[in-house]
C-alpha cells in the first residue's frame, strides 16, 4: 500500500511539473499572479523553477531514491499549496482553476486545497513509515549493492 501511495504522490508531482513545462512558462505566471502572494520578481523566478522542482520531488518519490528527502520535498510542496490556495479562499479571489497541472487539468481551488491537505496527510504518514515506502524502490536496490 504504501509503494502504491508514493507512485501515485510522484505521478502527481511529475503530472503537474510536465504540465507546466510544456506550456509557455508565462501561462504559470498568470496562475501565479491571479494568487496576489508574491512580488513580480517573485512571481517570475516561480513561474520558471517551480515546475522543475515539481518534476524533480516527483522524479525521486516514484524512484524512490532518497525517499526520506523527496518525501520531505513532496510535504513541503503540498503544505505550500494548502497555504497559498488557502489564503486565496479566504480572501475571496476570483479563481475559476488552480492551475496546479497546467493546461492539462482544470480543478477548482476548494477541491485542490482537500487534495493537497490528503497529500500533505499522507506524505507525513509515509515519512513514519519509511521501510515499507522503500520496498521496490532504489534506495532498497542500492542499499542491497
Amino acid at each position: 500500500m504504501h509503494v502504491i501511495l508514493r507512485i501515485i504522490i510522484g505521478g502527481i508531482f511529475i503530472g503537474s511539473g510536465i504540465g507546466k513545462l510544456l506550456s509557455p512558462y508565462q501561462n504559470f505566471l498568470y496562475v501565479i499572479q491571479a494568487y496576489q502572494v508574491l512580488p513580480s520578481w517573485g512571481e517570475v523566478l516561480v513561474a520558471q523553477f517551480f515546475p522543475w522542482i515539481e518534476l524533480i520531488v516527483g522524479a525521486f518519490v516514484l524512484l524512490g531514491l532518497w525517499v526520506p528527502w523527496g518525501l520531505r520535498g513532496a510535504a513541503i510542496l503540498f503544505a505550500t499549496f494548502v497555504v497559498v490556495v488557502g489564503q486565496a479562499l479566504i480572501r475571496g479571489l476570483p479563481l475559476e482553476n488552480c492551475g496546479c497541472f497546467g493546461e492539462w487539468i482544470h480543478l477548482k481551488p476548494q477541491t485542490v486545497i482537500i487534495m493537497d491537505s490528503a497529500g500533505l496527510l499522507l506524505t507525513w504518514a509515509m515519512l513514519s513509515k519509511l521501510s515499507q515506502v522503500k520496498k521496490f524502490s532504489l534506495d532498497s536496490y542500492f542499499e542491497k549493492s
